[in-house]
């Protein structure tokens, strides 16, 4: 199937997706897309919650179908379709969602597909490879009237919502500036000659969108996060989280002004990415300012705000990471240490202040909305999750022009910038081409 038919047949099944679920009993009918690390904790989910039944795979890597069968059947479940090719799976109009868990790359190109394909989306975190996909994925989303959710787990915490919450009533006074952490043991990747293609593999598929490179084990399973290629760096994978919470927390959705600087520190390897980023983000509220400043660290550092401290060594001999966020405001300021717990302290006297440690399940929310038919039940929609993304991607922009950019909301671009503009998409391999659904500019003009 050629890409133009792929879409007109698309576009026809959309056209006659209704709010019904394919299958009886109200069961919610899921499919897995992208059998790597993080694919996993999608099974689990849905061969855990009530009336939703894994019923597909979709992986280009065999070994990878292989290992999820077998996972799959060994909780009692019975055997799902397996494919190589998400547009073959996205064919079988009993599939009601689907679930992706591939390389950064495809996510955008998979999200709008299955819209097209009439099927409900939960994408992980970062929605997007870059910033004009994330704007087609919100379009897709609307034109086809799909729910489409982003992993950012953190959002459906009811600690953090609380947290939040106490934020907005003015528990901390104004809230002014917020600092996500992400300092996380990353070891060096090493060097990697060009080899064989494994075994399996289609590489072709697995490439999809992104320029078609000699196959090094070093730019294939996760270490693909580290190149600009196929990934967006550590402030593009673990760090997405901490923004989406910073941003949260500050009520802020686009800056005005981005501006981050680091480099690849200590190691001689094949990363692209940084592994040591510091970026600050401004914002402008009703006239006010507002700062988010993140901290990318590689290597051993100490906590803040008491995040990660108390817990067990998640590596041996290796200190637990800090990952989380802090708010300051006038009268006290907030630490959130992971995704389910938040500490105060108020005051001059920094008095222990509302606290909370209680998580929730960000799974069963999407499943919850794909019944209800309604976007506001997400509790993090593709809208929001692509203005996190966003300003993810802005700071990376910013990091490899090597000044501040200065942002217009408006027209979506870098005001004067050309270079940094051109940075918002990319020269797509066909037929893998994210299609332009509707809205703004790409950002390539001025």
């Amino acid at each position: 199937m050629n890409r133009r038919d792929f879409l007109m047949t698309t576009a026809a099944v959309a056209t006659t997706s209704s709010s019904m679920l394919a299958s009886a009993n109200n069961t919610v009918r899921m499919a897995v897309v992208g059998c790597g690390g993080r694919g996993m904790s999608h099974v689990n989910a849905w061969t855990s919650l009530p009336n939703v039944e894994l019923v597909a795979l979709c992986d280009p890597d065999q070994s990878h179908l292989d290992r999820y069968v077998k996972a799959v059947e060994g909780k009692g479940k019975k055997k799902p379709a397996t494919y190589a090719d998400i547009r073959k799976l996205l064919e079988d109009k009993d599939i009601d969602a689907i679930s992706i868990a591939s390389p950064n790359h495809w996510h955008a190109l998979m999200t709008i597909w299955g819209a097209q394909a009439g099927k409900d989306v939960y994408v992980e975190k970062p929605c997007s490879h870059n910033i004009f996909e994330a704007q087609q994925m919100v379009h897709a989303a609307r034109k086809y009237d799909k729910i489409v959710q982003m992993g950012s787990q953190s959002r459906s915490s009811v600690a953090l919502k609380e947290a939040v919450q106490k934020m907005n009533e003015g528990e901390l006074g104004e809230v002014y500036m917020a600092r996500a952490l992400c300092f996380k043991w990353r070891d060096t990747i090493g060097k990697t000659p060009v080899s064989e293609v494994p075994a399996g593999v289609d590489y072709d598929l697995w490439t999809g969108p992104a320029p078609k490179r000699q196959f090094t084990k070093n730019r294939f399973h996760y270490n693909w996060h580290w190149f600009w290629d196929t990934g967006n760096g550590d402030l593009g994978n673990q760090g997405i989280h901490e923004v989406d919470i910073a941003r949260w927390g500050l009520g802020v959705k686009y800056p005005t002004k981005v501006t981050a600087m680091g480099g690849k520190y200590m190691f001689d390897d094949d990363q692209e990415t940084p592994n040591t980023i510091n970026a600050l983000l401004e914002f402008d509220v009703n006239g006010k300012k507002k700062m988010m400043a993140f901290d990318v660290r590689h290597w051993e550092s100490n906590h803040e705000a008491g995040i990660g401290e108390g817990k067990p060594d998640t590596r041996s001999g290796r200190a637990p990471d800090t990952i989380g966020n802090t708010f300051f405001g006038s009268k006290g300021y907030l630490a959130i240490d992971g995704y389910t717990k938040y500490q105060t302290w108020m005051g001059p006297k920094q008095e222990k202040g509302p606290a909370m440690s209680k998580g929730g399940d960000h799974f069963l929310n999407f499943i919850e909305a794909v019944r209800s038919r309604k976007r506001s039940d997400l509790n993090a929609e593709i809208e929001e999750g692509a203005a996190s993304t966003i300003c993810m991607h802005l700071a990376n922009i910013a990091y490899r022009v090597g000044r501040t950019l200065h942002f217009d909301e408006k027209t979506m671009t870098v005001v004067g910038d050309h270079e940094a503009n051109k940075l918002f998409t990319r020269d797509y391999r066909k037929p893998f081409v994210v299609p332009k659904i509707g809205g703004s500019s790409t950002g390539v003009t001025g």
